[in-house]
């Protein structure tokens, strides 16, 4: 797949999702099989640049190539300009967010709010597109709630307007993550454009993702919450597009070390109290499904310090080897028919 003058190395892509795809999270993905990886929302107000949160949002120091950044707003010159001051800071693919469905961000008329307004859609599209040098990729939903779907017009809308890729979350913004995932909608789309065209939604598995290229056509997958404590579900992914065999699941010790890496990092990128706050949620990821797991999440979450959290992490981890050297993993949810009926196509 090419997004604009960018070759990108493979067909799976990190969503964006606030408060887990930072700096750590992205390049802990790329390393394990992720060819893109989106950087977490930004706003585009500009006001809210110098906090220490946007500050380290558009933190890019180090990151594997392509760099892409996704921003939102809702008024064309205010979102044209911080796509300016995106690529200033290392962005070198602007991502435009019209697909969230937080009420927060809706309640500004931003995110999956803009589906309403197809006229403002066009001249954010157009402000963005013509303020900067690199390309402008968009994520959209299917439409605004189940009466008022316009996935393919906003489609057609976009490739006009100059941008490079698009991404699709199959369900409204009514549905929020709830509820069947529009797959036929995304194939629409696909045929409705000739840009490349990202699938989204409850990708979970190798078997899901080779099933949702076929029934859909697109030219990526985008996965999100199965990366969440999993983020190996990548190489796993794309071991089984190009061979058709599962990867046999990773070892307790390589896990392990998987673990000390990312925190690491994240007490590298954050300091030492935030650190350790922040990888709370992401111990409590890997753990889920692991024999004592809920256990040691109650543990990790009363420590306060770093050091705290990397014993427990190896006590944890000596318990599991000292039992099996792999540890298996079920997907999150069970396989509808039509990913068999896929896969014996």
């Amino acid at each position: 797949m090419r997004i604009g003058s960018h070759s990108i190395d493979n067909n799976l892509v990190v969503a964006p999702m606030a408060g887990v795809t930072d700096r750590p999270f992205r390049q802990l993905c790329k390393r394990l099989g992720a060819g893109l990886a989106f950087s977490e929302m930004v706003a585009s107000n500009p006001l809210l640049r110098g906090t220490e949160k946007s500050q380290r949002r558009t933190d890019h120091a180090g990151e594997v190539e392509p760099i892409i950044a996704q921003i939102a707003g809702a008024e064309p010159t205010q979102i044209a300009d911080a796509a300016r001051y995106n690529v200033e800071r290392g962005a070198q693919i602007i991502d435009i967010n019209m697909g969230c469905p937080a009420k927060k961000v809706c309640n500004i008329a931003a995110g999956s709010a803009l589906l309403q307004n197809e006229v403002l859609v066009a001249a954010i599209l157009d402000a963005v597109v013509r303020a900067v040098d690199v390309p402008v990729t968009l994520k959209i939903r299917t439409g605004w709630n189940r009466q008022n779907r316009n996935a393919v017009r906003i489609a057609r809308i976009a490739e006009h307007a100059g941008i490079a890729a698009l991404s699709v979350h199959g369900r409204t913004r009514e549905c929020g993550f709830v509820g069947a995932v529009e797959y036929d909608t995304i194939r629409e789309v696909k045929q409705a454009v000739g840009i490349p065209v990202i699938a989204n939604g409850d990708v979970d598995s190798p078997e899901k993702a080779r099933a949702v290229l076929a029934r859909t056509g697109a030219d990526a997958i985008m996965i999100g919450r199965a990366a969440q404590g999993r983020p190996w579900i990548f190489r796993e992914i794309r071991h089984f597009l190009d061979r058709g065999e599962w990867l046999p699941p990773p070892g307790a010790e390589e896990i392990r070390g998987v673990i000390l890496g990312h925190l690491a990092d994240h007490y590298a990128f954050y300091g030492e109290a935030t650190g350790m706050r922040v990888a709370r949620k992401h111990l409590g990821w890997y753990a889920k499904g692991l024999s004592g797991g809920e256990a040691f999440r109650d543990e990790v979450n009363r420590l306060d310090t770093s050091a705290a959290q990397i014993a427990a992490v190896n006590r944890f981890f000596d318990r599991l080897a000292a039992r099996a050297d792999r540890l298996e993993f079920t997907p999150a949810t069970t396989a509808a028919p039509w990913v068999e009926e896929a896969l014996a196509a």
